[in-house]
């Protein structure tokens, strides 16, 4: 059968002031009035009902997990004791449930996405678990059609078509190319050979285990010890003890890129990884003025702006373009959308000058 595994641990930097450290991006609602983490569940809940969707996710945010997610059982909520990227996780989900059902297939998804439309999202789950049943030593993700030449995504180079399912083309991968240029991009994404990557995966979960124990045999050793005391008086020790160990590296680095039977199948559905606060306007619709304001605001002579704040406070506006303004408790932001991407150095300077209190 079907199971889930929900990646949940990411801090959200890009989205300070508004993501901080208790309240990270997968529990906000940027575009709807469901937070990205429900969305996540919501829209795999047809596919995969709750006892068999894990979400790991960090330590610490176990208990909005669960408050977010009162359906979910509380043993499908795993907490890592410390962030080691999405090996370490993919790698501990799939032992724990080959541990259930030795030949599960898994759907592995972050939950900081918006994909849309769903229908679209479950008929690619649909064909993909289809696709591992008939390649059981398949490793399967979903390539995103490029609409531009972004510099912020994997790409994965598309070879031969294998199967087409309910209109879903089936294709080897040739290559994982890793961000490119703004040159090596434009190149890629004229060739019509590429994808975006978008971080969703299918497979069994033994075939992922077996690639770890080839790829990567000491975080494997580690994992299996992990699962070896799960549900028993140490499963807390051990995993702590374990983890705080393992290799920090993606699952792209350790097992994708090696990987000798690779599959890509190109999503029929919209996607946004939501990496920044530049996704708004991908999101959600302008004003006259190119405007996306999510917030109380009254502005003369501003345009091209993202305004987002608390429906309490105003957010009043003069004279200004192309901003980021971000108003959220006891934090302000105001940055030029250009510089969107430094607002990750921004926060570690406020780490530096002892600010945390502002994290």
């Amino acid at each position: 059968m079907l199971h889930a595994l929900i990646m949940a641990g990411g801090g959200g930097t890009r989205f300070w002031p508004r993501s901080r450290q208790n309240r990270p991006k997968q529990f906000l609602t940027l575009a709807a009035d469901r937070s990205l983490l429900q969305q996540a569940v919501d829209r795999i809940e047809a596919a995969v009902p709750p006892e068999r969707t894990w979400i790991i996710t960090g330590e610490s945010y176990g208990a909005e997990t669960a408050r977010q997610l009162p359906n979910l059982p509380a043993s499908r909520i795993i907490g890592e004791p410390c962030g080691r990227d999405t090996a370490a996780c993919i790698g501990l989900g799939a032992a724990l449930i080959a541990r259930q059902e030795p030949e599960a297939v898994m759907l592995v998804t972050p939950a900081d996405h918006v994909i849309e439309p769903v229908q679209e999202f479950r008929r690619a789950i649909h064909v993909a678990e289809q696709t591992a049943q008939e390649n059981p030593n398949a490793l399967i993700t979903f390539g995103i059609p490029p609409t531009n030449p972004a510099t912020g995504y994997g790409y994965i180079q598309r070879g031969p078509e294998i199967a087409t399912r309910q209109g879903v083309g089936v294709y080897r991968v040739l290559a994982f190319r890793e961000k490119p240029n703004r040159q090596t991009a434009e190149q890629l994404v004229a060739s019509g050979q590429y994808y975006w990557n978008s971080g969703i995966f299918v497979w069994k979960s033994r075939t992922i285990l077996q690639n770890l124990r080839e790829h990567r045999p000491h975080l494997h050793a580690a994992i299996l010890r992990i699962a070896d005391a799960w549900a028993t008086p140490l499963q807390e020790k051990v995993l702590r003890a374990e983890f705080e160990q393992l290799e920090r590296i993606s699952i792209d680095f350790a097992v994708m890129e090696r990987a000798r039977d690779a599959l890509v199948l190109e999503a029929p559905f919209r996607w946004d990884d939501v990496g920044s606060w530049l996704a708004l306007d991908r999101m959600n619709p302008q004003d006259a003025e190119g405007n996306t304001v999510l917030a109380r605001h009254c502005g003369l002579k501003t345009k091209n702006c993202i305004i987002v704040g608390e429906s309490d406070r105003l957010v009043a506006t003069v004279g200004v373009d192309n901003l980021l303004i971000i108003q959220d408790g006891n934090a302000i932001l105001v940055a030029d959308r250009r510089d969107e991407g430094t607002i990750k150095q921004l926060v570690e300077l406020l780490k530096q000058k002892g600010l945390e209190n502002y994290l």
